[in-house]
């Protein structure tokens, strides 16, 4: 034991050379992005420069109605921006340490100095109930630390003159003088804090499969739009302007813009929907990983547990009246002046029980080093309880076997009649061992039956905490953990390969250090699972910011709901379906609608390439694009993907999306080319007239595909199809002049006829064709 020295404070000119050092406790973390940053990166986007640039284009020919396709990139600009600075607002808020003040020894005198006022070499005073603000070395004292926040382990760790002091632990008894050796970024807390907030790109399969669109299209759009250009313009004379704002109206109609401000949308409903449900949402899209989850990795403490002790058992020792063990335990807590979590326990749990309670005339308080506590009653009997061990030493022999019976998932502590204490608060006399107590953590109500839903859903169960793997492992065996019995010390994985090989075996861990926690994660993230974590301790921050899925208790560490993505604000784990059930509800609607919107980028890419080599003028303006685009795919596309689904997902989103979109999308390009071939060269009829043949036909069938996914019919969807077509209907009549609608010939009603029967034929074959080998790709992939 290092010798106890006489603390000796720093003087004035002492604190100002280590200021000009910058050894001073400043917070020196990483820092988030400024809102100027975030505002640029939203703004300063490839989606964004294609859209401005066409816009541009349009803005040259003066037909501003055909500029509308803004408003959606501004939509999706804004919505993006909005929600990156909430989320760097939360995380800013992000600090371990507490802001507070310490009592710091200057010049001979005990001061009181903002924690950033700390330097290095600072003697500090810390007391019972005082955060450790930076890392320190005791000097002199000894005390009791609680530092579950950073390690997990609810056990008190004694500290004595030469031991080390973490910053953003708890002093829960006695009192030290500590140098400080470590300031600002050099602390462990800062350590971890200052890696909580990087930045963290977002996990989302939606999100890739929409960047990995625009990437496509930007490659091809203007290479092609200029071909196209060049081929109406120059080659087949038609007049500049029409010629722009028909290579525009191709190009505009590649980019699936509404299709993320849609996503956004649904995203943004389902985060009020689950405010209702008291869940917080931080941030939009773990809404949908969370739905893609296979891999669940639980934190003990906060999540299957409240985080709050109760009793078990009481039992005598064969012989010893029940009465009479009840009452000296209920004695004993209750004369406590200072009960620790045990004690409160106890007290309550015969708050409402016939025990009598003794007055204590003397009270010894629980030690660390002793593993006790005790009393001396009016009365004048004396017990004690805590360890057997340290009570009875080689006679706990005599009543092992009672103990180990209890200690299966529960901690046991011993109850004893002593003669007394002597001066030191030692035990006088041989111990009479008189019954066991049996303490474990609550376990929520709801635990059971929220982890019996995971398992039906499949999603593989990880229970990591910083306590003893036994003890975890009885909880976890409690509410249904599958392979529980079987744990894992974590003390025993050294390497990176320990922890993957144990990862895929074992689901119980105890004895988890912080970095251990994140460990895991990454290990199973490397073998392609989707994992989601839940946490409240800043022990379990890196492991939070690992996952793709973070949830995080609301009574937990503000570490630990800042960087989560997720907050569960009634602390209650039974809310997780709900998560799950809105997340499916989402996901499954959206690739719904999404086809909506994939057929016309599809139909925009084939007809842009096929213009090329056609000797006609490309048949639509942007403002048509507007027409098609808001009532046979944005107001159904909304409406659908808003209804209830609690379907499991299957598959993946980009390729779910694509086989619906395929049959609207041949069905559109065949039908256009076929207008164009008879309107020039049959009908006689002008571009106008062949633009309108080519508007409506296209917007027969998105509401032909609105049919399909609308199956089966519900009043609402009844409904959505009726306003699909009677919307429709106005804009090509009413406002004819602002879409660029002409009136029918003849001619053109019999071609819309015998087009419109035969895409509708055309459509439900290859739309059941695709549907039936769809099903069966995604059987062979179970």
């Amino acid at each position: 034991m290092t010798e106890e020295v006489q603390p000796q404070g720093l003087s004035a000119a002492e604190v100002a050379e280590r200021t000009a050092r910058g050894e001073v406790n400043v917070d020196a973390g990483v820092r988030t992005r400024s809102v100027r940053q975030i505002v640029r990166e939203n703004t300063l986007t490839l989606f964004n420069a294609i859209n401005a640039i066409l816009a541009v284009f349009v803005l040259i020919t003066g037909s501003y109605k055909n500029m509308l396709f803004m408003v959606v990139i501004v939509c999706n600009t804004l919505i993006g921006i909005v929600q990156e600075i909430r989320s760097k607002r939360i995380t800013d808020r992000l600090s371990i340490v507490a802001s507070s003040k310490a009592s710091v020894l200057r010049d001979g005198a005990l001061v009181e100095l903002p924690l950033d006022a700390l330097v290095r070499d600072d003697v500090i005073e810390l007391g019972r109930g005082d955060q450790i603000p930076a890392d320190a070395v005791v000097v002199k004292g000894s005390c009791d630390v609680n530092e579950s926040l950073l390690t997990g382990e609810s056990t008190l760790v004694k500290k004595r003159p030469g031991d080390e002091l973490m910053s953003g632990s708890y002093l829960n008894a006695g009192t030290v003088w500590a140098r400080v050796v470590h300031v600002g970024a050099e602390n462990y807390a800062a350590k971890i804090s200052a890696e909580a907030k990087q930045h963290k790109a977002v996990n989302s399969e939606i999100m890739n499969s929409l960047n990995g669109i625009i990437k496509f299209v930007s490659f091809i759009i203007f290479p092609l739009g200029a071909l196209l250009f060049a081929r109406q313009h120059f080659l087949t004379g038609t007049e500049t302007n029409e010629a722009i704002l028909s290579t525009v109206s191709a190009l505009v109609g590649m980019i699936p813009e509404g299709l993320i401000l849609l996503t956004s949308t649904v995203l943004a409903v389902a985060v009020v929907r689950l405010a209702k449900s008291r869940v917080l949402v931080q941030q939009l899209y773990c809404i949908e990983t969370l739905a893609r989850v296979d891999t669940l990795c639980l934190d003990k403490t906060g999540t299957i547990t409240t985080g709050k002790m109760e009793v078990a058992a009481v039992c005598p020792v064969p012989g010893v009246p029940q009465t009479m063990v009840d009452m000296a335990f209920a004695s004993i807590a209750r004369a406590d002046e200072d009960p620790n979590d045990t004690a409160q326990a106890i007290v309550e749990h015969f708050a409402g029980a016939d025990a009598a309670v003794l007055h204590a005339s003397r009270v010894v308080p629980f030690s660390s080093d002793k593993k006790w506590s005790g009393a001396v009653f009016d009365d004048g009997s004396v017990y004690v309880m805590g360890a057997g061990q340290f009570i009875l030493g080689d006679a706990l022999a005599a009543v092992a076997d009672q103990q180990n019976e209890l200690a299966a998932d529960a901690r046991v502590l011993l109850l004893a009649q002593v003669d007394g204490f002597d001066e030191e608060g030692d035990i006088v006399g041989a111990p009479k061992p008189l019954g066991f107590i049996a303490i474990h953590d609550q376990i929520r109500a709801t635990a059971a039956q929220t982890i019996r839903y995971f398992k039906e859903q499949g999603v593989d169960l990880k229970v990591i905490s910083g306590d003893d793997p036994r003890t975890v492992s009885g909880i976890a065996a409690k509410v249904g953990v599958p392979r529980a019995e079987d744990y894992v010390d974590a003390a025993t994985l050294v390497t990176d390969d320990d922890i993957a090989a144990a990862i895929e075996r074992y689901s119980v861990f105890g004895r988890v250090k912080p970095e251990q926690k994140k460990a895991f994660v990454v290990a199973l993230q490397a073998k392609g699972h989707i994992v989601a974590m839940t946490g409240d301790g800043v022990n379990d921050t890196l492991a939070l910011k690992q996952a793709d899925c973070s949830v995080a208790m609301a009574a937990g560490s503000d570490a630990a709901r800042n960087v989560a993505q997720l907050v569960l604000v009634d602390n209650d784990f039974a809310a997780m379906p709900k998560v799950v059930a809105e997340g499916r509800r989402s996901i499954n609607n959206l690739q719904r609608s999404a086809s909506l919107f994939l057929v016309k980028t599809l139909l925009s890419m084939t007809l842009a390439v096929v213009f090329v080599f056609l000797p006609w003028q490309y048949p639509f303006q942007p403002i048509q694009m507007t027409l098609i685009s808001a009532f046979t795919i944005g107001l159904p596309s909304f409406v659908l993907a808003l209804e209830p689904n609690k379907d499991r997902i299957k598959g993946r989103f980009l390729e779910n999306v694509v086989v619906k979109s395929i049959p609207g999308a041949i069905c559109a390009v065949l039908t256009i080319l076929i207008v164009n071939a008879v309107g020039y060269n049959v009908l006689r009829i002008d571009y106008e007239h062949v633009s309108t043949l080519c508007v409506l036909l296209t917007a027969w069938i998105g509401a032909l595909l609105i049919v399909r996914l609308s199956v089966p019919f519900t009043p609402i969807r009844a409904a959505l199809l009726v306003v699909v077509v009677g919307g429709t209907v106005l804009g090509a009549t009413f406002l004819h002049g602002l879409f660029g609608i002409e009136p029918f010939t003849f001619g053109m009603t019999v071609l819309f006829a015998i087009l419109a029967l035969g895409t509708a034929v055309l459509f439900h074959a290859l739309y059941g064709a695709i549907e039936k080998w769809h099903a069966r790709h995604l059987a062979s992939m179970v």
